[in-house]
Parts: structure tokens; C-alpha cells; sequence
């Protein structure tokens, strides 16, 4: 066959495949890239109970500005009640969200931060102006510290969560420092004293509360607890025992109970670390070799 009819016979030229595939790559390259949507919707029971929390802790506000401080402290502990159950009915009922971990945090800032440290400050720390604007700035600074050592705790863990031991609080937890002044202050009531009598203790509590928040203390969490569906009977006893207590004079037995959590910390850590430090003295020194 002659080569000029052999030439017509050839398929007519394709584009070059490196060619086509660049082209390709661009268009998708130009495309964009689909994300998931966010969802709009969210749990309502854990986030109402969240709400109730943060209502509460509010109303502990405007009561402590209206001079009403056994209202004020009792609020904080109801919002203390609703913060516990939020967290317990999500994991229950499988609603836990990014939205609900967030909107706790800034519920726990407003009604176990903001509201406790303002109730400190108009009922007794304000008072310490009296004696000079030298005391009357260590009064609005130690309610602060309370104030910032609680945002700080919150903040540091938020970042720890599914990294931490869940048995464990790293610091006081900012309900419990809440727990710890608040019932400081309903005993004093209870004690028909006024918060300018003791305004050189108030200071020393609310910074104390504030150090154990972002402390390295650990704290035992409860979160864990119980582990099963049985518990044993003494504990039963002692629940029965303690709402009796709580029955005869709730001020002065949460003020107790929240000393003894608040000093546990201490006590939990200098003894776990004594506990370690003699169990490596105990090991047996390893033989060198020859």
C-alpha cells in the first residue's frame, strides 16, 4: 500500500491525555469543596435545664443588690442543683452536644463566677472602704480574684476534657468554690452577724476559693460514681444521716461539707505523692551487671 493512502487511513489526532487531565483537575480545583451543614437545631431539656441554672445565678445578682443575701446564697445553690442535672440527663438521654458543653461553661461563669464574687463584694467586702481606699481596693480585688480564678478553672477544663481523668478534678471545681463562699456567707447570716463584722475574713475566703480553683489539687469528681446499680448499704446511712443534718440547720452543715471537699484536695495529693515516693524507695535496687 502506498504510504500517502496509509497516512489517510490514521485515526484523526486525540488531545494529549496529560492535557485533558490538567484541565480537569483545575474545574474541580475551582469547585467548591462541600462541607457539612451545621446543624440548626438543639437539645432542649439539657439546655433548659442550663438556662434554669444560669436564671438562677442572675437572680442571685439583683438579690444580692437589693440587699437580699439569704435569697441571694440559696439562689446560687439552686442553680448549683439544675447545673448537675444537666449534665447527668444528657449523658442519659444521649443529647450531649459542642453547643451544650459551651453553653454550660458560660452558664457556670455567670452563676458559680460573676454572681458568688458581686454577693462577696455588696454584702462585706464594699465595707472594707471605711478604713482607708487601700482596704477598699483589696475588697473589690479579692472578689475579682475569686471572679478570675473561676474563668480560668473553667477555661483550663474545657481543654482537658476527653484527655483528663474523669475520676478526678484538676483544681477545685467552680460550683464547689461557689459552694464554699456561699455557704461562708449563709453561716455568717445564720450567725445574725453582718458581712462588715467579718471583713477581714471575707477576703481570705474568697482568694482562698480562688487559688484551690486553679491549684493542681486533685479533687475527687463523683462523676464516676456509682459505678453500678448497687451501693452498699452503709452508704445509704449516711445519705439518710446527712439529710437529717441538712434538715436541722442547712447553713452550717453545706459549710462544713464544703470545708472538708475543699480541703480533700490537699490532702488527696500530698498523700497520693507520699504514697508514690515510698513505693519507689520500697523497690529493690537492680544488680549491675558484671
Amino acid at each position: 500500500m502506498p504510504q500517502g493512502q496509509a497516512l489517510e487511513k490514521r485515526a484523526p489526532a486525540q488531545p494529549c491525555g496529560k492535557l485533558r487531565a490538567t484541565l480537569e483537575l483545575g474545574v474541580r480545583m475551582d469547585a467548591p469543596a462541600s462541607q457539612p451543614k451545621p446543624h440548626r437545631g438543639i437539645y432542649l431539656l439539657p439546655n433548659l435545664l442550663t438556662t434554669g441554672a444560669m436564671f438562677a445565678g442572675f437572680y442571685a445578682i439583683i438579690a444580692a443588690i437589693g440587699g437580699q443575701y439569704a435569697d441571694a446564697v440559696i439562689a446560687v445553690f439552686v442553680a448549683a442543683l439544675f447545673d448537675g442535672l444537666d449534665g447527668r440527663v444528657a449523658r442519659l438521654t444521649n443529647t450531649q452536644s459542642e453547643f451544650g458543653v459551651q453553653y454550660d461553661s458560660l452558664s457556670d461563669l455567670v452563676s458559680f463566677g460573676v454572681a458568688p464574687a458581686l454577693v462577696l463584694y455588696v454584702w462585706s467586702l464594699e465595707s472594707l472602704r471605711e478604713h482607708g481606699a487601700a482596704w477598699g481596693k483589696l475588697g473589690w480585688a479579692a472578689a475579682f480574684i475569686f471572679a478570675a480564678c473561676g474563668a480560668l478553672r473553667l477555661a483550663r477544663f474545657n481543654t482537658q476534657v476527653g484527655v483528663a481523668d474523669k475520676r478526678f478534678f484538676q483544681g477545685l471545681a467552680i460550683p464547689a468554690g461557689a459552694g464554699l463562699v456561699m455557704s461562708y456567707v449563709w453561716t455568717v447570716l445564720d450567725l445574725g452577724l453582718t458581712g462588715a463584722q467579718v471583713q477581714f475574713i471575707t477576703p481570705v475566703i474568697a482568694i482562698v476559693a480562688g487559688l484551690l480553683m486553679v491549684s493542681r489539687f486533685r479533687y475527687y469528681s463523683f462523676k464516676s460514681w456509682p459505678r453500678s446499680d448497687k451501693v452498699p448499704f452503709f452508704w445509704l446511712i449516711l445519705f439518710v444521716l446527712i439529710l437529717v443534718a441538712l434538715a436541722m440547720n442547712p447553713p452550717r452543715v453545706l459549710f462544713g461539707i464544703a470545708v472538708i471537699y475543699a480541703l480533700s484536695g490537699p490532702v488527696l495529693t500530698v498523700w497520693g505523692r507520699a504514697r508514690a515516693r515510698s513505693r519507689h524507695e520500697s523497690r529493690p535496687s537492680e544488680s549491675k551487671a558484671p
